[in-house]
């Protein structure tokens, strides 16, 4: 988490230091949730090691995954986090992993004692948006096949560690229909 917030060249040794005493270490387990949906959200998580996915519950059941998060990365159910409200979410653990854990009002301290944590928070958040829109654009835009080749291009990481039915599920279609466009672009 240290080398992750100099890389943004922003805060002083002292303002890393309040953030790494705040954070607090956790295992969690293959299966294991950071958050289920129905609860509110009061951390943010910095991925040390480990794949997350999250995913929501739609009204027919179907469990559709929406992002995940890799080691070195932020994740936190956002809308919860920001409003104390229920979380429509779940952040489940993919693999076994290491977390740092830091409460939302440790969040708000660093954010009140430094413009430079303001300037931090507005830019993961900016980050994001962009590639929660790009998502958007591209499930709006592509067909399916076009999406699978985005990953690809993209996130070849994806496809290696990510199993079928929740890639399928990120990229709105089928197990079947991926195993379908995986065997055509491979031929």
């Amino acid at each position: 988490m240290e080398q992750y917030l100099r890389s943004f060249n922003l805060f002083s040794n002292d303002e890393i230091e309040k953030a790494l005493q705040a954070a607090s270490y956790r295992k969690i387990g293959k299966g294991g949730f950071l958050i289920r949906e129905e609860q509110v959200c009061k951390h943010v998580w910095f991925v040390q090691s480990g794949l997350f996915r999250s995913f929501y519950t739609n009204t027919t059941g179907e469990e559709i995954t929406y992002c995940f998060a890799f080691a070195n990365t932020f994740i936190t159910a956002y809308s919860s986090f920001l409003t104390q409200e229920k979380s429509v979410e779940n952040i489940h653990a993919l693999s076994d992993a290491e977390v740092y854990a830091i409460p939302r009002e440790t969040i708000l301290q660093l954010e009140q004692s430094s413009t430079n944590w303001l300037r931090f928070s507005k830019l993961i958040a900016e980050q994001e948006y962009m590639k929660m829109e790009q998502r958007v654009f591209l499930l709006q835009k592509e067909n399916a096949e076009n999406r699978y080749k985005d990953l690809l291009e993209k996130h070849p990481d994806y496809l290696q560690q990510i199993p079928l039915q929740h890639l399928a599920s990120y990229l709105g279609i089928t197990q079947r229909h991926l195993s379908r466009i995986r065997r055509a672009i491979t031929i």
